[in-house]
């Protein structure tokens, strides 16, 4: 139940960073729901690879070097998900800052709610 909150928040998520970053477009919230379904399955498959391979350089970016990483992960889910179009490295920057704060957000409240 809780993996389905999730997936529908982070949908939500995408729709609301469509709406705030310019140069990003998601056309429906079926579009929506299979991208934050790709989104997901490409952060839990390939990004912790990725990140092991530039440890070294997040390490001597002071973790500057994530953002470059998340944004590399929503760029990678635009070109897979026809309906999400992203036009450039900053949109996919900021898509991916969007969607870590509303993550971060969601993670509290779930916590939050699971300790009471």
């Amino acid at each position: 139940m809780l993996l389905l909150l999730r997936w529908v928040i982070n949908a939500v998520l995408l729709l609301l960073a469509a709406s705030l970053v310019p140069g990003f477009e998601v056309n429906g919230f079926y579009a929506a729901l299979i991208a934050a379904l790709v989104l997901g399955l490409v952060n839990a498959i390939l990004r912790p690879l990725i990140f092991v391979l530039t440890l070294p350089v997040t390490v001597m970016t002071l973790g500057l070097f994530a953002l470059v990483l998340n944004a590399g992960m929503v760029w990678l889910m635009s070109t897979i998900v026809k309906g999400i179009v992203l036009e450039g490295f900053v949109p996919a920057v900021l898509v991916g800052i969007v969607m870590w704060l509303g993550g971060w957000a969601t993670s509290a409240l779930i916590k939050e709610a699971r300790q009471s």
